[in-house]
């Protein structure tokens, strides 16, 4: 018996008769990696996803939006344009971010504490960080 293989060495590939040959790309798809555990890689994102925590106003940052609020309602009929800050709670994690929108404003709902925007954004009074009449 030789050990070095010499004797098949040089006899052609062979082929079966009675079973067709796997497509090149379902014996790739042999060799690809395995993820055991499907899922963990978004999980780990989502976790070191970094959220803000919503700041507590003071006393005097609140009667500063309530006065701005209060000059807003006699221009309604002008549409004015207004940017607002306001704290966006993160629908998968605590906390969230502080959003900037910049609209034209069409209704102040005092009942609801929302403001509506044309563009059909809505600003909760309650989240509220800054307004700026423009």
């Amino acid at each position: 018996m030789k050990d070095d293989y010499s004797d098949m060495i040089g006899l052609p590939h062979h082929v079966s008769d009675h079973h067709p040959q796997m497509p090149l790309q379902n014996r790739a798809a042999q060799f690809m990696p395995f993820a055991a555990l499907t899922g963990y890689g978004d999980a780990v994102r989502e976790t070191a996803r970094i959220t803000d925590r919503k700041l507590e106003l003071t006393e005097d940052e609140l009667r500063v939006l309530d006065e701005r609020l209060a000059e807003l309602r006699p221009l309604l009929p002008q549409r004015p344009v207004v940017t607002f800050v306001y704290f966006q709670p993160d629908a998968r994690k605590d906390g969230g971010a502080y959003l900037t929108r910049t609209g034209t404003v069409k209704k102040i709902d005092d009942y609801g504490r929302r403001v509506f925007l044309e563009d059909g954004s809505i600003i909760p009074m309650d989240d509220m960080a800054e307004i700026e009449l423009m």
